[in-house]
């Protein structure tokens, strides 16, 4: 999963009260903070040091500096990011640009520590995807983000399993609770073993995986976590899409026993292991897969399709990484001309080339731009179309993190122990829910 998680929330209330005397109201400048068009922009990315990311991003600096004249340094942060932080707001020394999940704009806006993005400012936010331009906002309906990468899953099956099987890629639920029946009965890889699995699951409650993981099925059968309802949210674990989609899901581990073994305690890495080494023949799973399991699995052995379409369609989870414009730079017109670079279509054509992962760009947020502009490679129109056509973003209420917490802990026990009632467990979900919605001040009154 690319989506970051704050490790405490004890920092929202120390970068608030460190931000106070330095946040900007609307798209002018900085209170207090004398401006220099000359200054470099500080640009932080959470990702590894030395991966292919960081090389893939820094060449993007590079084209972003010689193209606008603006000069720029990228620091590259995986461990201790949100810490590391929270220190700089509390010296009111934030960097002036921080690329983070997209996934993370309710907590960062609620820290007070990134600015208002104005339209006019950044020219072409008008080239967004809908998606992409609404995902940007906060719940105050104001943008405080602008997303530069986007990601939405798609099923990848093993297609050399199905051939053995005479099967079809799944198209719909029944369809791939029958493919996934098929791969874990009979023998796909023809060991005359009893040792493959229909689906690979990460549903560990570690960083909420399990929520994560289960939102496509969930929002496929028109079931929600939290639901709008006027100016404020509901829960909605226990509506009857909701449980419908439950019902569905955990029937794959507790009655048709086809997820791979010891998947209510798998995160992502081992889940990935799962399916590229034979032991699982299908994982709904983003587009920045391909790259590792072309080169473990083999790009013949496997083949990527829609998400087979749930009760209500075939909702996936959207992901992916945005550009925050942090509060108090001294080069405010910097930021927006990185970020308004950065959205245009050369740039998206740009970020989207390179092999192995050293792309920066994963599907185009440019609604102009076509990943086959740049990808001669029909699997990734796959997970574009998926995007376009059925992506949706978590909602970016202050903070999801809690949100996503509670519901993969009921989601994860519920499929460790098959005996729990089910929907006494989703009522109790909604009484947490509940209170958590009232604590951020968001709960419907």
């Amino acid at each position: 999963m690319h989506s970051r998680i704050l490790r405490t929330a004890a920092l929202i209330g120390v970068a608030t009260l460190a931000l106070a005397g330095c946040s900007s109201t609307g798209s002018g400048a900085p209170a207090g903070v004398k401006q220099n068009e000359k200054s470099t922009l500080e640009i932080w990315i959470r990702t590894t040091p030395g991966s292919p990311s960081e090389t893939a991003q820094k060449a993007m600096v590079a084209a972003f500096e010689k193209k606008t004249g603006y000069k720029a340094e990228l620091t590259a942060i995986f461990d201790d990011f949100e810490t590391k932080l929270a220190q700089r707001a509390g010296q009111k020394d934030l960097p002036d640009i921080v690329m983070n999940d997209i996934s993370q704009l309710g907590t960062m806006h609620t820290q007070g520590i990134v600015r208002e993005v104005s339209a006019k400012d950044v020219p072409h936010a008008k080239d967004l995807t809908p998606q992409a331009a609404t995902a940007g906002k906060a719940t105050d309906g104001k943008t405080y983000a602008i997303p530069y990468s986007a990601q939405a899953n798609a099923l990848l099956v093993r297609s050399d399993w199905l051939q053995k099987l005479g099967l079809q890629a799944p198209k719909t639920w029944d369809d791939l609770k029958a493919v996934a029946k098929a791969f874990t009965t009979q023998d796909p890889d023809g060991n005359g073993q009893n040792d493959t699995y229909g689906l690979a699951v990460p549903a560990s409650t570690k960083r909420g995986y399990a929520s994560w993981y289960f939102s496509n099925f969930l929002w496929a059968a028109g079931g929600d976590f939290i639901k709008k309802s006027g100016g404020g949210y509901l829960p909605a674990m226990s509506d009857p899409a909701s449980v419908e989609a439950m019902e569905w899901f955990r029937g794959l581990q507790c009655d048709a026993k086809v997820m791979q073994p010891g998947a209510v305690s798998m995160d992502t890495p081992p889940t990935n292991e799962a399916f590229e080494t034979g032991v699982a023949g299908m994982y709904l799973t983003g587009p920045y897969m391909l790259p590792r399991f072309d080169k473990s699995l083999g790009a013949d052995k496997y083949e990527v399709v829609p998400a087979p379409e749930g009760p209500k369609d075939a909702a996936v989870l959207a992901e992916g990484g945005a550009i925050y414009l942090m509060a108090g730079s001294e080069n405010q017109k910097g930021q927006n001309a990185f970020a308004d670079w950065y959205i245009g279509a050369d740039a998206q054509k740009a970020g989207m080339e390179g092999t192995n992962g050293t792309f920066s760009v994963q599907l185009p947020v440019n609604k102009t731009v076509k990943v086959s502009d740049v990808r001669d490679d029909k699997r990734w129109e796959t997970f574009a179309t998926a995007y376009q056509e059925d992506g949706r973003y978590a909602p970016n209420i202050p903070s999801w993190t809690p949100v996503r917490q509670m519901t993969a802990d009921t989601v994860n026990a519920l499929l460790a122990d098959c005996s729990l009632d089910l929907k006494a467990e989703l009522s109790d979900l909604d009484g947490k829910l509940t209170a958590e919605l009232l604590t951020q001040g968001i709960l419907k009154k």
